[in-house]
């Protein structure tokens, strides 16, 4: 059992947390302007891309030591038509860099909360992929979503995190101009 700090409580915040909770973790909420302090081992930060650098910039020390969950596809949501990072990097990875201490993963940004919510895409149970440069980090989220109703996927290295970050874009478009839904998305089956 872990203890979960999520930073946000939109739709995946709570989506996410639900999914913890019931691997039987205990998990607290931090808003806008909350106080940053009795952080959990896991910290997700489940708010928009940049959004989660202020976050990393203002939190280093807070979050030295702890597994960093980044959710974001960093979408350029004036035009939807493209990512805000550099074509060779990752929010993640600018996330971690600006975490040196911190054990950054990528995860659950290839997910819907509505598929986070039913724990399934179709009849697939909905896959968590997680990118890092850290074993340790990718185990120990691993282990927290054991009995969570969601499937666990290492995706590799966090350069995979790029990767990841178009999957997103690609499933968030599709969904936005209708050719999906919401509650639909890519299911991995193992």
């Amino acid at each position: 059992m872990s203890a979960i700090t999520i930073f946000g409580q939109g739709n995946m915040g709570q989506a996410i947390g639900d999914v913890f909770k019931q691997g039987g973790n205990t998990v607290n909420y931090l808003g806008n302007g909350d106080e940053v302090t009795g952080l959990g081992d896991i910290v997700v930060l489940a708010v928009p891309y940049n959004a989660a650098l202020d976050i990393a910039k203002k939190n280093q020390v807070a979050l030295a030591g702890k597994v960093v969950i980044d959710i974001t596809n960093p979408l350029n949501f004036d035009t939807w038509d493209d990512l805000v990072v550099p074509a060779d990097s990752s929010a993640a990875a600018q996330i971690a860099a600006l975490l040196p201490d911190s054990k950054v993963v990528k995860a659950f940004n290839t997910t819907f909360a509505a598929t986070l919510q039913s724990r399934k895409v179709g009849d697939q149970p909905t896959t968590v992929m997680a990118a890092s440069d850290d074993d340790a980090a990718k185990q120990q989220l691993a282990d927290a979503l054991t009995d969570s109703g969601v499937a666990f996927v290492d995706a590799g290295s966090l350069k995979r995190a790029r990767e990841m970050e178009s999957f997103g874009f690609l499933q968030m478009t599709l969904a936005a101009g209708e050719k999906i839904g919401w509650t639909g998305g890519f299911a991995v089956e193992k």
